[in-house]
C-alpha cells in the first residue's frame, strides 16, 4: 500500500501561483512513477502532469504545458506540482497518484490515489 496526502491547494487570483505537494508513505516511493490529475466541476478527471521514478522524465498535457512543473524528492517521499499563471479554468480538485514503475498518462494504470486538494482560481 502507498498512502498519498496532498496539500497546498487554495483560493488564488488569476495569474497567481501555487505549489502543491503530495507526501507518500508505505511502499518504496522510488518504485513508482507519479502523476497529477485534476477534476474540474462538471468535467471528467484528466491527466495534468507525470514524472518518472528518478525524476529524469516528465510529461504534461497540452493544457498545462509551460505553466505547470512537476518534480519529486525521493529522499522526502514527496512529489510537487508548481502551478504558475493560474487561470480560472484551472479550478479543480487536484489529485496525486502513483503508478507502478512506468510513467503513464492513463488513470487506470495508477494504483494509489490521494484524497485531493481543491484549487480555486478567481478572475
Amino acid at each position: 500500500q502507498v498512502q498519498l496526502v496532498e496539500s497546498g491547494g487554495g483560493l488564488v487570483q488569476a495569474g497567481g501561483s501555487l505549489r502543491l505537494s503530495c507526501a507518500a508513505s508505505g511502499r518504496t516511493f522510488s518504485n513508482y512513477a507519479m502523476g497529477w490529475f485534476r477534476r474540474a466541476p462538471g468535467k471528467e478527471r484528466e491527466f495534468a502532469a507525470g514524472i518518472s521514478r528518478s525524476g529524469s522524465s516528465t510529461y504534461y498535457s497540452d493544457s498545462v504545458k509551460g505553466r505547470f512543473t512537476i518534480s519529486r524528492d525521493n529522499a522526502k517521499n514527496t512529489v510537487y506540482l508548481q502551478i504558475n499563471s493560474l487561470k480560472p479554468e484551472d479550478t479543480a480538485v487536484y489529485y496525486c497518484a502513483a503508478a507502478w514503475i512506468l510513467l503513464t498518462t492513463q488513470a487506470q494504470e495508477y494504483r494509489y490515489w490521494g484524497q485531493g486538494t481543491q484549487v480555486t482560481v478567481s478572475s
